[in-house]
Parts: structure tokens; sequence; C-alpha cells
């Protein structure tokens, strides 16, 4: 269920520096503390960037494109086109959260849909981006449910369901998770060190960027006799926080506010 926004036959090609990169908001009308963030974001340090990724996870759930007349994910639709406009390229690879997003979203908001992973490369810099999720096999009920949900046919039946049965299925689909979350050890639910490596062979020894696990770091491998790097995005339930990107190298924003939302 992926696609782009139809501005360029390589929408990567729009991407310049400094690039920022996020994931793992969940923004829902829930939240207003970290929509408001979010918006902030978008109208501030956004604006001074070359590009902006978001790697997964952006909404707390997307039903289907047809799920963006909705007036909150109207309101975050319509930032995202005015960053675009400002002359911003933004990117946006879907998360397990947020997987049924499609060109409508696209079409909605300005950004490029990315599949997953997808590389992008600055001068000698070439970063591997991913949600995060498919690396996660340790976690086998998860992978089990994750070649569920993204398998084409499975997707076009459920998006043949009214808006309101999908909503509905999500959300308890989003209980069990949590219900299940409890009963796993936290190990489980993290990357597997094999995972990492056999996708950064894959891809020729890149530095990965990722979201998903809400672990934030920044590790380092020796690979194969390279040295690779992987950070860790972390998530804005208590807080905004990115990583940029430029010629200078990485650097990690992470403002922890006075107050935290309940």
């Amino acid at each position: 269920m992926t696609g782009g926004a139809p501005i360029s036959p390589d929408p990567l090609s729009t991407a310049r520096l400094p690039a920022l990169f996020i994931a793992d908001l969940h923004l829902s009308a829930a939240r207003p503390q970290t929509a408001a963030a979010f918006f902030d974001f978008l109208s501030g340090p956004a604006r001074r960037a070359g590009s902006l990724f978001i790697l997964g996870d952006l909404f707390e759930y997307w039903a289907g494109d047809d799920d963006a007349g909705s007036p909150f994910n109207q309101k975050v639709c319509l930032a995202l086109r005015e960053l675009a406009a400002n002359g911003i390229a933004a990117f946006f690879m879907p998360g397990n959260r947020d997987l049924l997003a499609g060109d409508g979203l696209a079409a909605s908001s300005g950004m490029h849909l990315l599949p997953d992973p997808a590389s992008v490369r600055f001068g000698a810099q070439t970063l591997l981006l991913s949600h995060g999720d498919a690396l996660c096999t340790d976690d086998l009920s998860y992978q089990a449910y994750r070649q569920q949900v993204h398998d084409p046919v499975w997707q076009t039946g459920f998006l043949a369901q009214p808006l309101d049965t999908r909503r509905e299925f999500i959300e308890q689909v989003r209980n069990r998770s949590e219900t299940a979350k409890r009963g796993k050890r936290a190990d489980i639910m993290d990357v597997n060190t094999d995972a990492v490596a056999n996708l950064l062979r894959a891809h020729g020894y890149p530095a990965l960027i990722h979201g998903h696990t809400h672990r934030p770091g920044h590790h380092t491998y020796m690979l194969d006799g390279h040295r690779c790097e992987r950070y860790v995005l972390a998530d804005w339930h208590d807080h905004p926080a990115w990583l940029t990107y430029d010629y200078a190298g990485f650097s990690v924003y992470n403002h922890i506010p006075a107050t935290k939302e309940e």
C-alpha cells in the first residue's frame, strides 16, 4: 500500500542537508501536547532543515487513506503541506501503526512515501532508513502478525470494509498488543543482532537509522572489517526528539520539558 507524490521520478533526489529524522510520534487527538509539539517542530526547526524523514508511526493509527478526512488528520496533513510549500522535502516511511498509508496520504500531506528499507546518499555517506519492526525477529508472534497485515490480499480485503469497522478492529488489535507486551521479555521486542548485521551487509555497510523499539541510542559495530553505526530514534511520548545529519555528522536533540503528558 505504498506509493509517492508524483513530483520526481526519484523523490530522494530532492533530499538536502541538513536532514532531520523522527519516528514514533503516535499522533492522535487524545495527545494534544504531543500534537502541539509536532506543529511547533514543523513551524520551527523543520523550516530550517533541507529535508525531513519520518520513519514510521507518525500516527497512533491510520485506518486507510480515507481516514485523512478526520479533523485531526486533516490538521496534521495541512501542517506537513505547509512545510513542503516552504521548500523542505518531506519523506514518510510507514510504520506498524500507519502501514496502510498510501498515495492518498502522500497527496494530502505533500510527503513522498518510502519503502522499508530505503537508502539515501549525501556525498560519500549512505544512510539506510527503516522503521525497525522487521528487525525484531525474536518476537515470533509479532512477525507472524506483521506478515499477515503486509499481505496485499489481506490489505485489499481490510480496506474494503467501512472506515468505522476498520477503526474498531484497530482499537482491538492495539489493546491486545499492549496486553501481549506485558507478557513478553523486553529483549525479544528489541532488534535481533543477526538481522541488523544481515541488513547492513546487504546494503554495503551504511549507517542505519530506525525507530520502533522506543530505545533511543547510538550503537557501533565492527562487521566484516567495516565500522557501522546504528542510530535508534526516540519516541515523542514525553517530549520532542530528533536526529540531525549534516556534513559535520550526527547530532541529537532531546528536549525534556518540566511537565509530561499523561
